[in-house]
This record gives C-alpha cells, structure tokens and sequence, in this order.
C-alpha cells in the first residue's frame, strides 16, 4: 500500500496524519493500516449510498412512467340564454320603426335586436320580457342585458327598471380524448342514457341532480345543456369516468367527423358576426 511503503524503506513519515509516531515505525505502521480501513469502509459506505440513491431513482422513474397520465377535457360554452324585464308596456312597431339593428316579427309577436359587444341577439315582447342569446358567459349574459335596457331607456325613452334577471339556459360542448361504444355504455345505464340510432346518432344521458341533458356521441363529442355554466362543469366531471370505461381507439372515420364539427360550429359563427357588420355598415 502507498501508506505502508515508506515504513518499509526506513523513512520517517512525511503527511501530517502520521507525522506524530514518527518515532515508533511498528504503532506508525498500525496506524497507517487503520487510516486505510477506514477510508477504504468510507469509500464503501458512500458507494452503497449511491448505489442505494440510484436504486430509488429508478424506482421512482418506474413508478412516474406506470402512474395513468391525467387527460384534460376543455369545456367550451357556446350559448347562454338569460331573460329579464325591463317592467313597462313595448310598442314594437315604434321600436322597429325607430331602433338600430332591429327586426319586426309580426306573425311571432316580438322584435329582434342585435347587439355586436357582447355579441347577442336580443328578443323583446310588448310585455316588458326580453331574452338575449348567443352569449359566451354568464357575465357577459348580464352586461348585454343590461345595455339592452339602457338603449330603449336612452334612444328610445322608454321608462325601463332591469329587474328578473336570470340565466335560464347554458349550451356547452367538449370533445373526449377517446371515442365512446355508446351502444355498450347506453346498455349498462338503461334508466339514465336513451339511444335510438333510427332516430339520434347520440345517445341522451339525463342526470337530474344537476338538471342536465348529455349527447354523447361515438365520435367523443359531448353537447352538455344545463341552467348554468357550473351545473355544465359539472356534468361533464360526472359523466368522465362512466364513458371512460367504453373508451377506444378513434378511426380515422371519427377524426374526420369531429374537424367537420368545429368546421361547422367556428364557420357558423364566423358568417354571423359577418353579416351583422354588413347590417351596421348599411346603417352607418
């Protein structure tokens, strides 16, 4: 060893852990052996913690690759029907005859106003009720309400007092990350899920805690109608782990059909807020 070798040629120590039994070659000899074993001991307690640290490690890493991936599901609201009352009686002749982007109605008995910010189409009857749609939250249901009678009490001067408001229907859709065996899954809920495939593609999933109405489709499309934005959430969290279980794969059949889809949904929408530009470039 490096540390018994100058002993043995006769030398005095010349490291400073040895330095002190210069003067005694056998308890210099004794102790160079101790310092050995004990480095050689520490050498092998600090491999058998990295050996031990690798191990977990990778058992970790085992565990993180075996453990399910959580699959997020985004919610999109796509209407929001509110109705209120503005309290006083509606001439909807002079309303048509004298309002901005209006539509009289006579054979429904109601007049129509568009409105571009919130973008929603409001419905006013001679009674005072007005409902508005089209929106995307409940917040903006209630700012769109409210412009809507402060325009008749401002241009029009009618005596309006917003009252009644309420959210009275929310049209939400998501799109699960697997398509469903709607046959199977109508099968096991037979008092809960409907299907006829003569009459629907989909099948009608009814949960009356929530007072909600599902579509779930084969695609993984899922059309939620319920009174509020949190009853849709959480309808949509409810029905997760029920069609979880009749997952499969998606052809390309099923990729198709859901781009067509959001084709149809975005277009449509595209097309409205185009042709109520047009409508507000004509007035201007």
């Amino acid at each position: 060893m490096a540390l018994v070798q100058p002993l043995a040629s006769g030398n005095g120590m010349t490291n400073g852990s040895t330095s002190n039994c210069s003067g005694v070659p056998g308890k210099a000899a004794g102790a160079a052996l101790g310092c050995d074993a004990a480095a050689a001991a520490q050498q092998l307690s600090s491999d058998t913690q990295q050996a031990a640290d690798h191990k977990s490690a990778a058992a970790a890493g085992e565990e993180a690759e075996e453990a399910p991936v959580e699959e997020e599901v985004d919610i999109t609201i796509n209407n929001v029907v509110c109705s209120f009352s503005v309290r006083c009686h509606l001439d909807l002749r002079y309303i048509a005859m004298n309002g901005d982007n209006v539509e009289y109605r006579r054979e429904n008995g109601m007049v129509t106003m568009k409105l571009r910010k919130p973008y929603t189409t409001a419905s006013m009857w001679s009674s005072g009720k007005i409902t508005c749609t089209g929106l995307t939250s409940e917040p903006a249901a209630k700012v769109a309400a409210r412009r809507v009678a402060r325009y008749l009490q401002k241009r029009l001067n009618y005596q309006t007092r917003f009252c009644n408001f309420r959210v009275v229907n929310v049209l939400g859709t998501c799109t699960m990350p697997f398509a469903i065996k709607i046959a199977d899954f109508s099968q096991k809920y037979p008092r809960l899920a409907c299907y006829e495939p003569e009459l629907h593609p989909g099948v009608t999933f009814r949960i009356k805690e929530f007072k909600a109405t599902l579509k779930v489709f084969s695609t993984g499309s899922i059309t939620v109608t319920a009174p509020s934005v949190a009853a849709v959430q959480r309808a949509i969290e409810h029905i997760f782990p029920l069609v979880n279980e009749f997952r499969k794969e998606r052809t390309a059949a099923d990729l198709a059909a859901v781009a067509a889809s959001r084709a149809r949904r975005y277009g449509s929408r595209d097309s409205s807020e185009s042709d109520l530009d047009d409508d507000d470039s004509d007035i201007d």
